[in-house]
């Protein structure tokens, strides 16, 4: 008798063409969701992918514009500073050019720059050196040396650049002091002669700071704005260049290959991401049921954003195309109803079995 009512049991589960869930909750496209009033709709956000979302997200990027601050920076002549070492030529008088003779290598001739901003020159003495361009020193020079010479032709260059420099940090192969010359240096500049690791590198995360202020930079995108094609830089800037492996989105669900993607450029579209994913499970993919889940920093403030595409024709694949991901979201592929109720009963066939054969052992103890 039990196992008969068992068997009816299992029978009419095993029939059920749906699903089972709790209260509150629902499914859609293979994804279990809860009612507004069980998550709240000031935390979580469900936005269609169409094309006039593509339209609104692409203006609030062409509307970026480029700070002020970095774009309209032009650096002034370079001016000397303390650890620099100068190279002062007195044409005609090479005692004073080169002192020890033209056996001295160039860089023994070197006047440096004290700490005080002061170099001592022969019938000069100490001078002021510091805060001076090459132009403005060799002029003092030449009024002082008047004294003793006769139309005294002096030029001033600059050895070794000590005094100016900015710091390159982060997916370096090593952190990198670059010295600024008489040269203005750009901010690509620096980071290619601070050695930059191409494989780690995320050129489009690179953070500047400046008099306190943190900019962040995307060299990918720097050249379509020609205020920020030349980034110059000035004494003491901070550039941090972040690792590519902070940058990454999710593909999970049925897909060929799921797990987490690294890109290097300034962006990545849904269509890319489940190509790289190696496509949707044929068998048991839900085209329907494509969904970018988009945290929030502080839910307090905003909404967490899920984003969902229907793709019930190839045309729905264009525009996956042209939106674009963020590192951090999660790309969700649901299963299609028939797997979710194949996968049910897999579930259950074992449960099942467990019961009836307790259900048997407990007749024949009956029966004995």
């Amino acid at each position: 008798m039990h196992c008969k009512r068992l068997a009816i049991l299992l029978a009419s589960a095993l029939l059920l063409p749906g699903c089972i869930w709790a209260p509150g909750q629902h499914m859609r496209h293979g994804v279990l969701l809860r009612d507004d009033h069980a998550l709240g709709q000031d935390q979580i956000e469900l936005i269609p992918i169409t094309p006039k979302l593509i339209a609104m997200e692409r203006a609030e990027r062409e509307a970026f514009t480029f700070p002020a601050a970095l774009s309209s920076y032009q650096p002034s002549p370079y001016r000397i500073g303390a650890g620099d070492v100068l190279y002062i030529t007195v044409w005609d008088h090479p005692e004073l050019t080169v002192p020890a003779g033209a056996q001295q290598q160039l860089n023994a001739a070197g006047r440096l720059v004290q700490s005080d901003g002061t170099l001592f020159y022969p019938y000069i003495g100490k001078i002021p050196a510091a805060d001076k361009t090459p132009g403005q020193l060799r002029e003092d020079i030449t009024a002082k040396l008047a004294r003793y010479i006769e139309a005294p032709q002096v030029d001033v260059s600059v050895l070794t650049y000590a005094s100016q420099r900015v710091w390159v940090t982060g997916a370096s192969r090593q952190p990198a002091a670059v010295a600024l010359t008489v040269t203005p240096l750009t901010l690509a500049d620096a980071i290619s002669q601070s050695g930059l690791d191409p494989v780690q590198a995320d050129l489009s995360g690179i953070r500047l700071t400046r008099d306190g202020i943190t900019h962040i930079i995307d060299l990918d995108r720097i050249g379509q704005d020609r205020a920020g094609a030349n980034i110059y830089l000035k004494a003491a800037d901070q550039i941090y260049v972040p690792y590519l492996d902070r940058k990454e989105v999710f593909v999970v669900g049925e897909v060929s290959q799921p797990g987490a993607l690294s890109f290097r450029t300034g962006d990545i579209s849904l269509s890319q991401a489940l190509g790289r994913a190696r496509g949707l499970l044929q068998t048991t993919s839900n085209g329907n049921a494509i969904y970018v889940i988009r945290g929030a920093g502080d839910l307090q403030q905003a909404p967490s954003k899920v984003f969902h595409l229907e793709a019930r024709s190839p045309a729905a694949f264009a525009v996956a195309s042209q939106f674009e991901l963020l590192p951090g979201d999660v790309v969700f592929v649901g299963a299609a109803g028939v797997t979710r109720w194949s996968r049910f009963v897999n579930q259950l066939l074992p449960f099942s079995a467990i019961i009836s054969n307790a259900a048997s052992t407990r007749s024949d103890l009956d029966s004995n």
